[in-house]
């Protein structure tokens, strides 16, 4: 989980202004294997944030184990979360990562609390979970274990393709509790989706983890989006990448169009007068102001353009959490969790992955409420 023997800086007053006023920071890490990126190790005092909205149920639930995202999508709505920490929606969202390094414990303690109801949990709604540090720090895999083995069905949303690395885990997880995965692959061009996504993996890179997943017996979306206007939403490229989702199995495909939000507007607009300056002014109609959304008319002719394609392709349109914006829980509850059966009948626990990847003294917590608390 630590860079031993790499290049670090541990004091706090040479931090940047916002987080040195934390009192959660460890210390900021800076190495070689990720140049011009700065990671800030903190001791996240709750993993679990509620999300209030209207769905299915009045809210959701999130885990965020990081905050900034080195995948750098120019498009990312994100990026002003990044503002409570004085630090900006552009280049310090994309270098300057804040770690939970203790998330997995945090998490462990939370799901034992009697009064956890075990509502669904969605990981990728915000910043991604598999980003390139994630190989590094391994986060996933003690957070995957505590809600798999607390019995909370949980969904994944990533760009990342480390997720084959917890394939195995996944896969038990989902024996337990109700496992919702999905893959963000918006750009089939490759040389635009390096200019306007250039920290993230190739889009052939995601379908093969698509495939990867659906080899491994489960259900994967794949969310073609944002659809960019001009850029990407051609019928001839819409058209290719629908075929690739179906090629690599893929269950189902949601899209929708481009949304900026304030913060995020500027820094779009910027790249897009660098790289595309003939669409600046179409831009500026279609989001003028305060303006976050796509004009209504476009979204509607996005739609007659692409829903006939969805269908020609024989995929299924996937369904958003209307509150954490990630994949709905299919949330079947199942009785006998973590149980199978042996070939004489007896209830046996499972063999476990789980266990393994659980946090340090996760098991005993369960029962041992004089066990230490993190800050």
């Amino acid at each position: 989980m630590r860079w031993s023997g790499q290049e670090i800086n541990v004091e706090q007053p040479s931090a940047l202004p916002g987080l040195a006023r934390l009192n959660n920071l460890v210390r900021s890490v800076q190495t070689p294997e990720f140049v011009g990126i700065t990671f800030h190790e903190v001791l996240a005092k709750t993993a679990l944030n509620r999300v209030p909205g209207q769905s299915a149920m009045p809210f959701g639930w999130t885990i965020n184990p990081y905050r900034g995202c080195s995948h750098a999508c120019v498009y990312c709505f994100a990026r002003p979360t990044h503002n409570y920490l004085e630090l900006d929606e552009g280049h310090d969202f994309d270098s300057q990562i804040i770690v939970k390094v203790n998330v997995g414990e945090v998490l462990a303690r939370e799901v034992a609390k009697p009064s956890w109801a075990r509502h669904p949990v969605a990981l990728g709604t915000n910043t991604d979970p598999y980003q390139r540090s994630e190989g590094r720090y391994r986060l996933m895999p003690g957070i995957i274990a505590a809600l798999a083995e607390s019995g909370t069905p949980f969904s994944i949303l990533t760009k990342g393709t480390l997720l084959r690395r917890d394939l195995p885990l996944l896969v038990e997880a989902s024996r337990r509790v109700p496992v919702d995965l999905a893959m963000s692959i918006a750009v089939y061009d490759d040389e635009l989706q390096q200019s306007i996504e250039p920290g993230t993996p190739t889009a052939k890179a995601r379908l093969a983890t698509v495939k990867a997943v659906r080899e491994a017996g489960l259900d994967c979306s794949v969310f073609l989006m944002p659809i960019l206007p001009h850029l990407t939403d051609t019928r001839a490229h819409l058209d290719e990448a629908l075929r690739q989702v179906k090629e690599a199995g893929a269950t189902s495909v949601l899209y929708t169009a481009l949304h900026l939000r304030p913060g995020v507007k500027d820094w779009f607009m910027q790249w897009l007068g660098q790289e595309h300056p003939e669409l600046v002014e179409s831009y500026r109609s279609m989001y003028f102001g305060k303006n976050s959304y796509a004009p209504k008319d476009y979204r509607k002719w996005l739609a007659a353009r692409i829903k006939p394609l969805i269908r020609a392709h024989g995929l299924e349109r996937g369904i958003e959490d209307p509150v954490t914006g990630g994949v709905r829980s299919t949330d079947v509850r199942s009785t006998g969790i973590g149980l199978m059966r042996s070939p004489d009948g007896d209830r046996v626990p499972l063999p476990s992955l789980i266990r393994e990847e659980l946090p340090p003294r996760t098991v005993p917590v369960l029962d041992d409420p004089s066990s230490p608390t993190l800050f």
